[in-house]
């Protein structure tokens, strides 16, 4: 009887599966390829496969299978304790809330869209209060069915087992410490990066999903507002923006295709299963700023990058390793997260982190949000944002159903890759050497065996980090890094 129970779990689990998937698609046409008009009816449908999801998640026969069924080995156990931990997430909040909130969602990612060009964040305000609104709801809702804060609930959904204590933590180490690195290494404006025409940035960024190791068969590469991965391990799609400098965009394209390694990567016998998922997105975001921070701004790498460079445009960007490392790491503050350097990176989730927190609890009026983030940016990076475009209307997370308590987990991810890649290092001696070649397959495969094929076997991301790095999350690993990376032979 148990094993029935467990089975009936699998094949609804894999529906459920099916049915986020396909809201996951729609949502990468919309915001990709979908012509404008088509929104509302696109954000009816996600909606639509958000509810039914839910409803199959929530049913009482879902109730009574969890109950009864019980797990023959190590990874059923996992996975059922995954399900376990999916329900009683799904239970507190109605259908009816699931579908509002997913149709708020869908709006107010389309006013964003508009208004982000013009930084008009008063146009945006009320589709932001909007949706605040149901962010709360949901915080407090699942608060009070899993006994912890409004941020804590939220923070269950991003990194399980994660507190907001925790953050604050380390949080508070960086923003004491980051400063003053920042002033120490910072070097005046940006020298230039590589440049070309977006047709020819397209085939290098190809080149890079391949050296990285993502075959056409399986990835694709389109353009967005927002750079971002979805997918499945064999249907992934990476997106980028060439707005910016052009070497901003490989960069963001070397970012995704971490992401979108450690999907390819998850265990193939666990693929429709809740327990062969990514371990959260503290987890995530470590795949992705290890493979664009400290795998592709290392000096090993700016070989290989130089070289596909001279390939492509010849002599024309003059380009050399020291070169092209100069401005790989380079350090100065500036106003767009997706192009910060590895240094103030962090301090830039935690003047989102600061807003957000305070937009949740109430201390924050979302109509003040321009004048606290652009406060928040002067204090800890010393500029002050011109308007809401380089300010709080640069990012589309606060318009996202996901989108609340997701910003921490950048950073955590950045301290997560660090600790991860200091273990790697020591134990691939001549990954230096792999990199200036364009060879990855070392790196891939050893996060492959120690995270990728893991998925959510690991109760939480400090489980899974302890299991590769032998200790939890700390920022120890990250701060080492810096000073070899920028701060070789200085006291």
């Amino acid at each position: 009887m148990e094993n029935d129970a467990y089975q009936r779990l699998v094949q609804q689990f894999a529906t459920i599966q099916d049915l986020n998937s396909a809201a996951n698609t729609l949502d990468w046409y919309a915001r990709t390829k979908a012509p404008k008009a088509a929104q509302p009816g696109l954000g009816s449908q996600i909606a639509t496969l958000r509810r039914q999801a839910h409803e199959l998640l929530v049913g009482p026969k879902s109730a009574d299978d969890l109950a009864a069924a019980e797990a023959r080995e190590p990874w059923e156990a996992a996975n059922l304790r995954e399900m376990r931990r999916q329900h009683r997430l799904a239970t507190a909040l109605p259908a009816e809330f699931v579908e509002a909130q997913a149709l708020a969602a869908s709006r107010a990612q389309l006013v964003w869209e508009r208004a982000r060009p013009e930084g008009d964040f008063t146009a945006f305000l009320p589709a932001l209060k909007e949706f605040l609104g149901h962010v709360r709801d949901r915080a407090r809702i699942q608060g009070q069915v899993l006994g912890l804060s409004p941020y804590d609930a939220l923070l269950e959904s991003h990194d399980p087992g994660r507190r907001n204590a925790s953050i604050t933590s380390m949080f508070g180490e960086l923003e004491t410490v980051l400063p003053g690195i920042v002033d120490r290494v910072r070097g005046g404006p940006k020298p230039a990066g590589p440049t070309g025409k977006k047709k020819r940035l397209k085939r290098v960024a190809r080149r890079m999903m391949t050296m990285i190791g993502l075959p056409t068969t399986h990835a694709r590469l389109d353009t967005s507002s927002h750079p971002f991965t979805a997918g499945r391990p064999e249907d992934i799609r990476i997106t980028t923006r060439y707005s910016g400098a052009p070497g901003e965009a490989l960069m963001a394209v070397l970012h995704e295709c971490g992401h979108a390694l450690y999907i390819a990567g998850l265990p193939a016998a666990w693929r429709q299963q809740p327990v062969g998922a990514a371990r959260g997105m503290t987890a995530h975001e470590s795949q992705s700023l290890l493979i664009e921070m400290l795998a592709c701004r290392s000096r090993g790498f700016a070989v290989h990058y130089a070289r596909l460079l001279r390939d492509e445009f010849g002599e024309e960007g003059a380009w050399d390793p020291d070169r092209l490392h100069a401005v790989l790491t380079h350090v100065q503050p500036g106003f767009m997260r997706v192009e910060a350097d590895e240094v103030t990176y962090p301090l830039h989730i935690i003047i989102r982190y600061r807003c957000e927190t305070a937009m949740l609890d109430g201390t924050l009026d979302p109509a003040d949000l321009p004048d606290a983030f652009d406060d928040a940016m002067a204090a800890l990076l010393g500029i002050r944002p011109g308007n809401p475009r380089e300010g709080c209307l640069q990012d589309p997370h606060w318009t996202l159903v996901e989108g609340w308590a997701y910003f921490p987990t950048y950073a955590l991810g950045a301290l997560m890759a660090a600790q991860l890649a200091e273990t790697m290092w020591a134990a691939l001696p001549g990954l230096d050497g792999d990199l200036a070649r364009g060879d990855f397959a070392p790196l891939a495969g050893w996060l492959r065996e120690n995270v990728h094929s893991r998925g959510c076997f690991d109760p939480s991301s400090d489980a899974l980090l302890e299991h590769a790095t032998g200790r939890p999350l700390d920022t120890g690993a990250f701060l080492r890094h810096l000073e070899r990376r920028y701060l070789p032979g200085r006291s």
